[in-house]
């Protein structure tokens, strides 16, 4: 009875139940979303493409680019770009690069209670790397927006990148007058499939300049298990994540949130919602968006779209039809 309760309620477990809740978000906070994908999207494509089609940017505007050669393995490539037509200096971060041990190196360090920061916990690795690029990026910040006083400052990147620069606006929050004095208000972060970083604590305290987007069952934001543990069982993930789900059934939803070590999916989240339980294929996509306190996806979903949905190619196609859906 006990294996047949938890198989029923894993198997009919679907991502829209997470978000299930949640009002709906508006079309002008979501609509920075695809443009921010594509320009993280920026970081994979060669100088001479990126005016083609899906980036379609001004390769003009790009203030500065480092590459893996740039940044010794601290942190992810990254580029800054200058998008006059919406105001906007936006810092973009890569994901992660199956083919390169630094990235690991960067995702693992980490362990449950290990750092400590603003009264909460974060990930040390991704907090580390974040400090290396405000430290060499702070000059150029701080002129382009004295040059630009009226643009606004957004950081932004996917997956790992996604808690660099979640963890970079924090810093950047904390320390304003290494930019000049810039307003909080003017301060923002875009954290496309984000890894868990951060305490519920700072989560929620930075749900004004933090955004994550989760597309539909995209496993990352869920997966509390230490990220070590799943590289090191690489070979056998699904059983790992079966073993999971059946512990996160078995324990009890407050005994799960009542440590404050837990790190969660940072700021406020918009959950792009495309399928539904019994149904075939994709609708519609539908954005809820909150700042959840009980819980922030905390089960992983058995679904063959779990890996997909993290691709930063489909969180901007679905980004973009959910746009369209708003202003149609």
């Amino acid at each position: 009875m006990g294996c047949a309760r938890w198989a029923w309620k894993r198997c009919v477990h679907s991502g829209h139940h997470d978000s299930a809740t949640w009002g709906h978000a508006a079309a002008a906070d979501f609509a920075p979303v695809p443009r921010m994908c594509r320009l993280v999207m920026a970081n994979y494509a060669p100088p001479d493409l990126l005016a083609a089609p899906p980036l379609l940017l001004d390769p003009s505007n790009v203030v500065r680019r480092r590459t893996y050669a740039d940044t010794g393995g601290r942190v992810t490539p990254y580029l800054v770009y200058l998008d006059h037509a919406h105001a906007d200096i936006v810092l973009a971060l890569r994901g992660l690069n199956l083919g390169r041990e630094s990235d690991y190196a960067l995702l693992l360090d980490n362990r449950l209670g290990k750092r400590r920061f603003d009264g909460g916990y974060v990930h040390n690795g991704l907090l580390r790397a974040a400090g290396w690029v405000l430290d060499k990026e702070c000059d150029l910040l701080r002129d382009l927006l004295d040059r630009y006083p009226a643009y606004t400052l957004t950081f932004t990147g996917h997956s790992l990148g996604a808690g660099v620069a979640a963890m970079l606006t924090m810093v950047v929050v904390l320390n304003l007058d290494k930019l000049g004095k810039v307003e909080r208000g003017r301060t923002r972060c875009y954290a496309m499939a984000p890894a868990r970083c951060m305490s519920l604590n700072l989560a929620v305290r930075y749900a004004d300049v933090i955004n994550s987007v989760v597309l539909q069952d995209d496993f990352l934001p869920r997966t509390a298990t230490p990220l070590e543990d799943i590289f090191k069982s690489i070979l056998c993930l699904p059983c790992l994540l079966c073993l999971r789900c059946l512990k996160d059934t078995c324990i009890p939803e407050d005994a799960m949130l009542k440590d404050p070590r837990r790190l969660y999916a940072p700021g406020r989240i918009y959950h792009i919602v495309e399928r539904k339980s019994f149904r075939c294929g994709r609708y519609p996509p539908v954005v809820k968006t909150a700042v959840p306190v009980d819980g922030r996806f905390e089960h992983v979903v058995l679904s063959c779209n779990a890996t997909m949905d993290h691709a930063i190619v489909w969180i901007e196609r679905e980004g973009q039809r959910a746009l369209d859906k708003f202003c149609s």
